[in-house]
Parts: structure tokens; C-alpha cells; sequence
């Protein structure tokens, strides 16, 4: 008879003859999937491997949402039964801020001890028929696959079976900077506890919860280089928990600590490219990983295991099964491990929050993954988040959004401003009839600050032959009609210019009809500060720019500034970002001169600054200026996120008003972190490392966001792009969602009969559900 290759896709089985099911770890995943598919079919034959012992596990307590309880009540009462009787429950979370408690209540946790969790799985895996052998490796994914229908690798973090068949599964797995140590409290605290410790080594912290009525999981972590300043390397097991039991002294009311074969680790991301190889697929940690400071991991592998069972219920065939599987589970795999990473970053970052004023560093810690929001944070506790909001400066009444900022002379009446976009509608460098509505109609949409696309401050300097400029005077008699309309028609509304030079990114067709790409005709030279081409082979090498050019350039700007200033612009962003000209002289990937504007940090940033000092000169001196950057280049080798703040306080100490934090767009071969707001962490940490105001920008979309951003202490203003694409009043109409009808955000009177929501068709039907019947026997 002959024998599959190892991994290749088994044939479904015969109709009538139920699934043979082989799982390979034995923990809260892969005992749930076992329970699952064998209640659903009490015919399928299932094994369960498990290396440990049934009493020995890790880790001591277990948080499960309500969302992920109500979906193993829907699928097995018994298990959901058992676990009700074992829950604490609790609504708290204590953050403990230089000696000072602050307290946000409504947040509805359940958890359990990890230990009971698993004898609740075991009693129920056994009670439906599944075989359960303890203390027994698992044979080889491969060899299982051969003689099983389908084969469940639920082997965690270090999967055996992931490893064994990495080129299939394509896993990525990053090692973060923090070590951290799984430990346990013999008394129960009465609610979610997050603790700092200042020392003499730097900020150690303590994440607390209670499982049962008489202990608490503690988990201690420090950054790599505070745990070996601390010693705690050199240190035993029960060194390190003395010592640790020592630090937090008064959050554990003196009491020990307790450990179970505790060890210090450095948490790791799993991600992998594909989850199922034939007839073997991951679960759990095998498939993905999420940090602990969301407490998501048996929460994933427990949703996980529902997906699966119901996916193999539903679909006609075990690759249909599969396949469907990965693809309910994946999206909201990446979406929680996006949040875990925000959270993970900010943990790691902790220090650099420090100096906040209490609660505003409490609001931060507690939306720090950007799941927990401002609104929802009024709905679980109002009277905290009434608290942060007035020691913002919030009037009554008034979000955070619409509260007035101040620039120099120039004071915006919100923090909303329409970020720059480009629009690649000019004429010789004219802006016309589009500029005048499509910044005339954001202006009458509510935002603090209308942006300009980048002007460009020569013809050569234009990314593309559509790119507006500055660089005549009749350019700036047709910029001046646009200001006009502002300042008369939207008054207070304030607009601002972007300067920029296109550098080595120039001289490429419009946007859609080829981004980044070369013209067929007509093409310009291109400069840079070094001849380095945007795509080798696409784009054209650029000029090293030397004394006599850079010297020309820089008045360019000045006289571009100038022209700004008779045009009437409130405020002047200088374009220091996205691979332009003037960062690539900033990005190590781009400047590789070797005279005294490239090599070091210092050496780098010496032109952008002499056109900033120019730009500054030039400007009036009541009008504030700020400068965009790109805070990472999100490459290796690029702008790291250390330098972008050494590069935001060389901008301010030349007299920069805020600092502009956008990323990346400098290499073609970047590989940014897409999700929700995704860049704010960078404008965070340079505000928190600098008390130098910040725009935040970055597929922030909601008000809700903004509002968070704002009150976390991550922001000063939010720019806003896409949104305002969509909707060119976003501004008014977060106003009305909001009921607010105050000065920051008042209505033009002509549109003043929109500013209520029409009403709108029944949106309130059911959604449909998954449906885990049990299979009738057969006969």
C-alpha cells in the first residue's frame, strides 16, 4: 500500500465514517478543541499528547473576556457551568503612580487558576471519550498526519510541529526588550493592580490579578538592561522572587512571592504565514502569539478552538474546513496582535511616561493598546474620565478635540487639523479652482488647521508635473485667493503651507497614472544628497548636491517662505519627511556623503537645519513653523526611533513650534506596521522625551481616537488625511455625534441646517450567529 508524502492533504473520510483526530499539546486550546469536536461528534476517535504531567503547568492564573465566555456557553454549557463556579470576578483597575492609587472601575474581568482550568478540560475531554495520554512526546506532526484525518498542533510558543515544517508555515517569530517572571501571591487582590517601581536601576513594573479566592498572579518586568543592572541574571529562582517580593514590598502588603519553575523571559511574537500544511493545522500560540499585558493567549487559543470545531462542522471537506478556519481567525488574530504590540511598546517605554501628571498617566496605561478608548472609558467609569478631562483644561461640556491649542501667536480653536495631501492638480505650478474648493470646502468643515499638499519651492523641485508651488509671485497671487476664502468664509479656521523639495522622489507621473514612476517625456534632473536612486533600474540617479546648489536651495526656501508669508499663510510646515529632498539628508539609507553633511546624527541633519534657520528667518516671527519628519524609516539600517528624537530636539532647539511625527516612505522596500493609528507611539514618545508640542498622524480615523490621543498625553493636535477624503466636514459632524454645539467647532451659517444627523433606515437587525449544534449519533 502506498504511503502519502509527509504533510500532503488526506482524503476525507468515507461518508458515514467519522474523523480521526490527533492533538499534540495538552493545553487550554487543545483539550477545548478536543472537548469541542468529539461533543459535536461522539463518534470521532480523538487522542490528546501531552509531555507533562495533568497537575504540571505554568503560569499561575487565567483571564477570559465575557466575549469569549459567552461563546463556550453557546458551544458546551457543561465546560461554561464548570467554569462559573470557579470565577472571580472583579471591575477594578489600580494603577499605582508615585505612591498614588487611581482607580478605573466598570472593566468586568473573570478569571480562574490556570491549573483548575485544565483539570475542568481534562474531567470534560474524559467524561465525552477523548484519550488523554500525560507524560507522552507526541510522534512527529508528518507520522501522525499519515494515519490520522487531522492532525491539531496546539505544542505552543515553541512548536515543534511549526519548526519541523517552517518552510510551509513561513513563521516569524521577534524576540522583544523586556524580561519578565511569572509569579503568584498567596492572597487576592481586589482588583487588576499595575505597580512601578523606581529604582536605583531603573523602572521596574508588577502587573497583578487575582484567580481564586486566596491568590493573585504577579507578574514582574523590567527592560533588558534594568534586569542586568539589577543583577537579577546572576540570580536563582528563588533569588529573584525574594528579590522581587522585596521591590513591590507594598503592593503585596509584605507578603512572599511564589514561583513554578519560574525563570525571567523575553517575550516573543509569533507570526506565521500560513496555519495548516494537509491535514495539520496550528492553534494557539503554534499560530500566533499576543503579549500578557492584554491577556489574550488562552483567550486566542480558547476562540481558536471554537472556530475550528465549528468550521469542521459546517464546511463539506477538511481543506474547506481548514481553509475557512484561517480565514474567520486570522483577522481578528492580526487585530489583537496589533493591540498586544502597542501594549507590549508602551510597557517597554513605561519610563518615558513617567513625568506625567497622575491621571493622565493613568488614562495612557489604560489605553495604551488603543482596544480601551476615551468613549469607552466614559461608558465603564465616568467619573475618571470626567476627572482626566478636566485636569486637560476641557470647559465643560467640551471633548477634548475641541479644545483651543496655541502656537506662538497663532491659537487653533481645536486640535483637528486636514493633514497635507497632495492633489497633483496644478498647472505650471498654479493652484486653481480644485485648491480653492478642496481647501476652501475642509475649511468650511470645521477642522483648527487646513494643510496645504507640499508646495514645491522650484520647478525641478516638483515631485510631478501636477505639483503646486511656490517659486513666483503669480503662484502666490492664486495661493493668496485660497487664504482669502478661508480667513472671510471659515473665520477662525487657520491655514497653513508645507514646503517641500521633491529630491531623488521627483519627476514621476501623477499619482494614478503611475506612483513613483518615471515620465515617458519631459523629464528633470533630480538632485539629492546622494546619487542614489529611488528604484535602481526605474527611477533616474539623482546629482550629489554640493556647496554652490545647497547654498541655492536653501534660498529657494527662504524665498519660497517669503511668498507664503504676502500669500497670507497662517503657519509654515517645513517638509523634513518621506524620503523627500531634505530627509534624505536625514535617513542613513539615503545620504551616504562622506563630507560635513553626512556619517553622523550631527552631520545629517546639518543642511535640513540651515534650511530651517533660513525658513525661520524668512517667516514672520508671530507665525508659528513646524517641520515634519519621518521617525522611522521602517527598514533596517534606517532612522531608528532614538534618533528620530534627537532629531526632533535639534528642530526645536532651532526654534520649531511643533514637531509634525509622521514615517516611513523614504525606501521602496519598507515594511510598515499598518493598523490603527500605527504611527502615534513615535509623536508619543518625542512629546513624552521632549515636552515639545506634536502632531500625531496615521490612519487615525475617529473622533473617539483623536479624543483618546489627546487626554493620553500621546498628542498635542491630530492630522487627519483620508477621513477628510471622505468627508469633507468630519470635524463638524464628530460635533454632532458628540452633541457639541460650542466654539470650537461652530457651524458656517449658510450650512447651519445640516448640523443634525438626518435620520436614517432600521439598522438594528440581528446579526447572524454560529451555530454548534451537536451531530445526532449515528445508528
Amino acid at each position: 500500500m502506498s504511503r502519502r508524502a509527509p504533510g500532503a492533504p488526506r482524503r476525507d473520510p468515507r461518508p458515514g465514517r467519522a474523523l480521526r483526530v490527533a492533538v499534540v499539546g495538552g493545553g487550554p486550546g487543545g483539550l477545548y478543541a478536543a472537548a469541542l469536536l468529539k461533543r459535536l461528534d461522539p463518534d470521532r476517535d480523538i487522542t490528546v499528547w501531552e509531555r507533562n504531567a495533568p497537575d504540571d503547568t505554568f503560569g499561575f492564573g487565567v483571564v477570559l473576556s465575557d466575549e469569549t465566555l459567552g461563546g463556550i456557553e453557546h458551544a458546551d454549557p457543561a465546560v461554561y457551568a464548570a467554569l462559573q463556579a470557579e470565577f472571580v470576578r472583579w471591575d477594578d483597575i489600580d494603577i499605582v503612580h508615585r505612591g498614588r492609587v487611581l482607580t478605573s472601575g466598570g472593566h468586568g474581568f473573570a478569571a480562574l487558576g490556570r491549573r483548575r482550568l485544565l483539570e475542568i478540560l481534562h474531567e470534560r475531554c474524559a467524561a465525552l471519550g477523548v484519550r488523554l495520554r500525560f507524560r507522552t512526546e507526541a510522534p512527529p506532526a508528518a507520522e501522525l498526519a499519515a494515519s490520522h484525518d487531522l492532525v491539531i498542533a496546539a505544542d505552543g510558543v515553541h512548536s515543534r510541529t511549526r519548526e519541523a515544517h517552517a518552510d510551509v508555515f513561513e513563521p516569524h517569530l521577534t524576540t522583544h526588550r523586556c524580561r519578565y517572571i511569572w509569579l503568584a501571591a498567596d492572597f487576592a487582590l481586589d482588583a487588576f493592580r499595575f505597580e512601578i517601581a523606581e529604582t536605583e536601576h531603573g523602572v521596574m513594573q508588577l502587573h497583578g490579578y487575582p484567580f481564586s479566592a486566596s491568590a493573585s498572579t504577579v507578574i514582574v518586568e523590567m527592560r533588558e538592561e534594568v534586569w542586568r543592572a539589577a543583577g537579577f541574571d546572576e540570580l536563582d529562582e528563588q533569588e529573584s522572587v525574594a528579590r522581587c517580593a522585596k521591590i513591590f514590598a507594598e503592593a503585596l502588603q509584605g507578603r512572599p512571592l511564589a514561583s513554578n519553575h519560574s525563570s525571567w523571559t523575553a517575550f516573543r511574537t509569533v507570526v506565521t504565514g500560513r496555519w495548516s500544511h494537509g491535514n495539520v493545522v496550528l492553534l494557539g500560540d503554534a499560530a500566533h502569539t499576543a503579549h500578557f499585558s492584554i491577556g489574550s493567549g488562552t483567550k486566542l487559543a480558547v476562540e481558536d478552538a471554537l472556530a475550528l470545531a465549528a468550521c469542521v462542522q459546517e464546511q463539506p471537506g477538511l481543506p474547506e474546513a481548514l481553509a475557512a478556519y484561517e480565514a474567520e481567525r486570522r483577522p481578528v488574530v492580526e487585530s489583537t496582535q496589533r493591540a498586544a504590540a502597542a501594549s507590549l511598546r508602551w510597557f517597554e517605554d513605561l519610563a518615558g511616561h513617567l513625568d506625567q501628571p497622575p491621571r493622565q498617566f493613568a488614562f495612557n496605561l489604560l489605553t495604551r493598546s488603543r482596544r480601551v478608548t476615551h468613549d469607552n472609558l466614559r461608558l465603564r467609569d465616568p467619573r475618571f474620565t470626567d476627572a482626566v478631562e478636566r485636569d486637560f483644561g476641557c470647559p465643560p461640556g467640551t471633548p477634548p478635540m475641541f479644545t483651543p491649542f496655541r502656537l506662538r501667536g497663532l491659537t487653533l480653536r481645536n486640535r483637528v487639523v486636514v493633514s497635507p495631501m497632495d492633489m497633483y492638480s496644478a498647472v505650471n505650478g498654479v493652484p486653481g479652482d480644485f485648491h480653492l474648493v478642496h481647501l476652501g470646502g475642509r475649511a468650511l468643515g470645521g477642522a483648527g488647521l487646513v494643510m496645504t499638499e507640499m508646495v514645491c519651492v522650484s520647478p525641478e523641485g516638483r515631485i510631478t508635473p501636477g505639483c503646486a508651488g511656490l517659486w513666483t509671485p503669480g503662484q502666490a497671487a492664486a495661493w493668496r485667493r485660497v487664504t482669502d476664502f478661508v480667513h472671510h468664509q471659515s473665520p477662525g479656521t487657520a491655514i497653513g503651507v508645507q514646503l517641500g523639495h521633491s529630491g531623488r522622489k521627483g519627476s514621476t507621473k501623477l499619482m494614478w497614472e503611475g506612483i513613483d514612476q518615471p515620465l515617458d517625456s519631459g523629464n528633470w534632473p533630480l538632485v539629492a544628497a546622494s546619487p542614489l536612486p529611488y528604484r535602481p533600474g526605474v527611477n533616474q540617479v539623482p546629482h550629489e548636491l554640493h556647496r554652490a546648489a545647497l547654498t541655492d536651495i536653501r534660498e529657494q526656501f527662504a524665498a519660497a517662505a517669503r511668498r507664503a508669508a504676502r500669500a497670507d499663510f497662517d503657519l509654515l510646515e517645513l517638509h523634513c519627511a518621506h524620503g523627500y529632498l531634505l530627509s534624505g539628508f536625514l535617513s542613513p539609507l539615503t545620504n551616504r556623503r562622506t563630507d560635513a553633511y553626512g556619517g553622523s546624527l550631527a552631520a545629517r541633519l546639518r543642511f535640513p537645519l540651515e534650511v530651517f534657520d533660513a525658513v525661520r528667518a524668512a517667516w514672520p516671527g508671530e507665525r508659528p513653523m513646524t517641520v515634519r519628519i519621518s521617525a522611522t524609516d521602517w527598514a533596517p539600517g534606517g532612522t531608528t526611533a532614538e534618533e528620530a528624537v534627537e532629531i526632533a530636539r535639534a528642530f526645536a532647539e532651532h526654534g520649531a513650534d511643533a514637531i509634525d511625527v509622521s514615517t516611513g516612505q523614504v525606501v521602496p522596500d519598507e515594511r510598515p506596521e499598518y493598523g490603527r493609528s500605527y504611527q502615534t507611539p513615535y509623536a508619543d514618545r518625542i512629546r513624552n522625551a521632549l515636552k515639545v508640542p506634536v502632531i500625531a498622524v496615521g490612519a487615525i480615523s475617529s473622533w473617539d481616537d483623536v479624543n483618546s490621543l489627546l487626554l493620553a498625553g500621546r498628542a498635542d493636535l491630530c492630522a487627519l488625511a483620508r477621513p477628510h477624503l471622505y468627508d469633507p466636514h468630519w470635524t463638524l459632524h464628530a460635533a454632532a455625534d458628540q452633541g457639541y454645539e460650542g466654539p470650537g467647532a461652530p457651524w458656517p451659517l449658510p450650512y447651519r441646517a445640516g448640523s443634525r444627523k438626518p435620520p436614517t433606515g432600521r439598522t438594528d437587525a440581528p446579526k447572524p450567529r454560529l451555530s454548534l449544534a451537536p451531530r445526532p449519533p449515528r445508528p
